[in-house]
């Protein structure tokens, strides 16, 4: 799955295998977004500069575990430093949103969304 963020909006999406891939880094306009989760299923994540939270960057599709996605920007600037919000799906079928944590977008290469933390690297 391929994410294309840009001006603040999610701008198309498509799938992809996570064995065509490429690692790069937030500073190269791109990071990979693994679900490492056992049961848990991400319907929606959200990225926050200090001027408001983005839309969901997935529009159309889940996250399923074992899925990954790669999420692309398209701004020629931005801060590096984001805030970073997942949304769950729940039992009802309704978006459960965790806690929000401090990101370098820039720095980051790959975000992993775990079953009890988010980390990146």
């Amino acid at each position: 799955m391929m994410l294309r963020y840009g001006l603040g909006l999610m701008a198309a999406i498509a799938l992809m295998p996570a064995a065509v891939l490429a690692q790069g880094t937030g500073s190269e306009g791109y990071f990979t977004l693994f679900n490492n989760t056992t049961n848990n299923v991400v319907v929606s994540f959200y990225t926050n500069d200090g001027s408001g939270w983005s839309q969901n960057w997935l529009t159309t599709d889940a996250l399923v575990p074992g899925a990954s996605a790669t999420a692309e920007f398209y701004a020629d600037t931005g801060a590096c430093d984001q805030a970073f919000l997942v949304g769950w799906l729940g039992q009802d079928g309704s978006e459960v949103l965790d806690e929000p944590i401090a990101i370098d977008i820039c720095a980051a290469s790959n975000v992993y969304l775990d079953d009890n933390e988010i980390f990146y690297d």
